[in-house]
C-alpha cells in the first residue's frame, strides 16, 4: 500500500477532482430542498446514482462471500448516514461551514491511526477553528446548533466511509461495491424521504433533471474516483487530500449560492484545513487499517 512519502500523482489528482465535483454538486443540491426536503434529496441522489451504477457497472452478486456482503453493506450504511446528515446540515448552515465541520471526520481518523503525539495538537487546532465559527460575532453568529450537530454526524460517517471504502476496494473488482452500497444507502434513507417530499413539486421535470445532475456530481463521479484512488492510496494519504474540501466548499457556496462568509469564518476554515493537513502528515507511516 502507498504511504504519504510516496503518493502516486494520478490517484491523488482523482481525490482532488472528486472533491471539486462533489462540492459543486452539493451547492446544486440546495435547489432540491424546497421540493424534496433534505431527506428526499438524499434519497433521490442515492437512488438515481444507484440506478446509473447498476446499468453501467452491472455488478456481480452471485457467489459473493459473507465478508464481501458485509463490506458492501457497511459501505452502504456509511454512505446513507453521511449523505443524510450532510444534507440536513446543509439545509441549516452554509456549505463552507458544513464541510469545515465534516472534514473533522478524516482528521479524527488520521489522529486515531497516528503514533505521534503531535497529531493531537493539530486536532486541537482544528477544533479551535470550528469553535471560532460558532463563537464569532456578526454574520457568522447565525450558525444553527442542530445544523452543527448534523455536520458532526456527517464527520463521523465520513471517517467510517473512508475505512469502509478502503476495505471494499480490496474485495470487489471495478465499481461493484459502490453500486451495491449506493442501493443500500438509498433503501436506508427511503423511510426518511417519505415524510419530507412535496409530492406535487417533486413531479416537475426540472426537479427530476436537477436530481440527475446532483446524483452524477455528488455520488456517481466523486465516489467512483475515490474508490479507484483508494486502490492505491493509503487511508491516511486519502484523508490529507480531502482536507482541501472546506476551501473548495467555500468557493462553491460563494459562486453557486452567493453565500458570503465573514473574515473570522474564513480564517477558521483555513485553520481547520491547515490543521487537518498537519495532523495527517504527522500520521505518516502509521495509516494502515486494522485487519478485517
Amino acid at each position: 500500500m502507498a504511504n504519504d512519502s510516496n503518493t502516486p500523482v494520478g490517484p491523488a489528482l482523482l481525490v482532488v477532482g472528486a472533491a471539486t465535483v462533489q462540492e459543486v454538486g452539493a451547492a446544486f443540491a440546495v435547489g432540491l430542498f424546497a421540493a424534496l426536503g433534505a431527506a428526499g434529496a438524499t434519497f433521490s441522489r442515492l437512488a438515481v446514482a444507484g440506478i446509473i451504477l447498476w446499468v453501467v457497472v452491472r455488478p456481480q452478486v452471485r457467489g459473493l462471500t459473507r465478508r464481501s456482503w458485509l463490506a458492501a453493506i457497511g459501505l452502504g450504511c456509511a454512505l446513507g448516514a453521511m449523505n443524510l446528515c450532510f444534507y440536513e446540515a446543509l439545509s441549516r448552515i452554509p456549505l463552507g461551514i458544513t464541510v469545515t465541520i465534516e472534514v473533522l471526520g478524516p482528521l479524527l481518523l488520521s489522529v486515531a491511526l497516528s503514533r505521534r503525539r503531535i497529531a493531537w495538537l493539530w486536532a486541537l487546532l482544528a477544533f479551535a477553528g470550528v469553535a471560532a465559527i460558532g463563537l464569532a460575532p456578526g454574520r457568522e453568529a447565525h450558525v444553527d446548533g442542530l445544523g452543527v450537530a448534523f455536520a458532526a454526524g456527517a464527520a463521523l460517517s465520513w471517517a467510517g466511509y473512508i475505512v469502509a471504502t478502503s476495505r471494499a476496494a480490496r474485495l470487489f473488482p471495478r465499481l461493484d461495491a459502490l453500486a451495491i452500497a449506493t442501493t443500500v444507502g438509498a433503501l436506508l434513507t427511503a423511510p426518511f424521504a417519505v415524510f419530507a417530499i412535496d409530492g406535487g413539486a417533486a413531479l416537475h421535470w426540472h426537479v427530476a433533471a436537477f436530481a440527475l445532475v446532483v446524483a452524477l456530481m455528488s455520488s456517481v463521479i466523486p465516489y467512483s474516483l475515490e474508490l479507484w484512488s483508494l486502490r492505491t492510496l493509503a487511508p491516511g494519504t486519502f484523508a490529507v487530500l480531502t482536507c482541501s474540501s472546506p476551501v473548495i466548499a467555500v468557493l462553491a457556496g460563494w459562486i453557486v449560492l452567493g453565500q458570503q462568509l465573514g473574515w473570522i469564518a474564513c480564517a477558521a476554515i483555513v485553520l481547520v484545513t491547515g490543521a487537518s493537513v498537519g495532523a495527517v502528515r504527522s500520521a505518516r507511516g502509521s495509516d494502515q487499517l486494522p485487519p478485517v
